[in-house]
């Protein structure tokens, strides 16, 4: 059995003892399926724990939308410590989880598997095996369908790797646990940059908060227009099909290239034709809402590279390109949303999205300060952005470090 690269020693400076292999089955009790039951109303105890209430980034339990199961309950789907969750069916079969007292009190639900780590193992070590590419490449094969992709319990508890000791377990565990310690505080200062963030822009943009000009005096009380008063609709079509960089509209990254969002191409050679060209400046509004907002994204294109974008998308250019930097903070606010609401959006064949007639686009109201006012909130808000992204720049790389120890520190 071969050995890690990164291995700890005991405490009395010998070498641990070699690795073995082991079966999930053999490291856990009899794997048990959650509780067929409907989430209802959080009854401020027994929430429910599904799918869907796993972060897929960081695999803790989620904070909203908070649900209990309906009917009667059974002790026998609690979660406890040293209990790890694995979902079974679907796009995230393999997803985990591990219990934490925390947590509180959660019953899982029927789509999640129960492993009980046994005392003979640490619990953070096995778990840990769940976030490794060797896990996630027997999960690919294993979940293999022909129709929607999942692994059953006897398919977990059939899973091996290697295990150390007991004791070097434990170290190991330690040391990823503190390095766990080290991303969550990463992620609690870039969640509390982006609540700064959110709660200046409703400041500034409710004009609560107002700047002065540089000699002191007020700057002139805001002014209104209107989409169609500031921006011209962008018509020109990927005629030839010539241009292949297709920019995807997001609601977490804005404006990217397709194949930076999602790691491969969507839309295929040839059926380009008809995509909409945009260029540096041009604002692009994407019908899609998200789960953060009732409507899509409003977002400026601000790469050099020409691209082109669905024609699901309705892509506009400012008349005057000095209004931009503060037209794409002022699309990130919701100070928009109401008149769509009052004058009625478009509903799409897809529930998950909401489409606009030009002329409704044309009517949307938009606040207007001062140009010498528009640059200060916009050079406000980009300041803030700086050290957000900087943030999330130190979070990325604790993650990536993560990353390399697990493929270090096993088999």
């Amino acid at each position: 059995m071969g050995e890690p690269k990164l291995r700890f020693k005991a405490d009395d400076g010998s070498d641990f003892s070699g690795w073995e292999e082991k079966t999930l089955g053999e490291l856990c009790a009899p794997l048990t399926y959650g509780m067929n039951a409907a989430a209802t109303k959080f009854d401020g105890e027994n929430r429910y724990i599904r799918i869907t209430d796993i972060d897929d980034e960081t695999h803790a339990l989620l904070p909203n939308d908070i649900v209990s199961p309906s009917g009667e309950l059974d002790d026998k789907y609690l979660v406890k410590k040293g209990d790890i969750l694995l979902a079974r069916t679907g796009a995230s079969t393999g997803k985990s989880f591990l219990y934490h007292p925390k947590d509180g009190k959660l019953f899982y639900a029927g789509f999640l598997i129960k492993a009980h780590v046994l005392p003979s193992s640490d619990d953070y070590f096995i778990y840990s095996q769940t976030l490794t590419d060797r896990y996630w490449k027997w999960v690919k094969t294993a979940s293999m369908r022909s129709g929607q992709p999942g692994i059953n319990a006897n398919e977990y508890a059939s899973y091996s790797f290697a295990v150390p000791s007991l004791p070097e377990q434990r170290k190991i565990a330690d040391f990823l646990s503190a390095v766990d310690a080290v991303i969550a505080a990463q992620q609690a200062e870039v969640d509390a940059w982006e609540q700064r963030k959110k709660g200046v822009m409703q400041k500034l943009f409710s004009q609560e908060v107002r700047f002065k000009a540089d000699d002191g005096s007020e700057f002139p009380a805001w002014e209104s227009a209107t989409v169609g008063e500031l921006f011209t609709f962008v018509t020109e079509k990927n005629k030839d099909g010539h241009i292949n960089n297709v920019i995807t509209n997001s609601a977490e990254r804005g404006l990217v290239p397709q194949r930076e969002y999602f790691d491969k191409d969507i839309a295929v050679d040839g059926n380009t034709k008809g995509y909409t060209v945009i260029r540096k400046g041009d604002f692009v509004y994407n019908p899609r809402k998200s789960t953060s907002a009732p409507f899509g994204p409003f977002n400026i294109y601000e790469r050099n590279e020409v691209g082109i974008v669905s024609p699901l998308y309705t892509c506009l250019t400012p008349y005057d390109d000095e209004m931009a930097p503060y037209l794409a903070w002022y699309f990130k606010t919701n100070r928009w949303h109401p008149y769509i609401v009052t004058h009625g959006a478009q509903s799409g064949a897809r529930h998950d999205r909401v489409g606009m007639t030009v002329a409704l686009m044309e009517g949307i109201p938009v606040l207007l300060p001062s140009l010498p006012e528009q640059r200060k909130i916009a050079d406000c808000l980009a300041s803030m952005d700086e050290v957000i992204q900087k943030s999330k720049g130190e979070l990325a790389k604790w993650r990536k470090l993560k990353k390399g120890l697990l493929q270090q520190m096993f088999v």
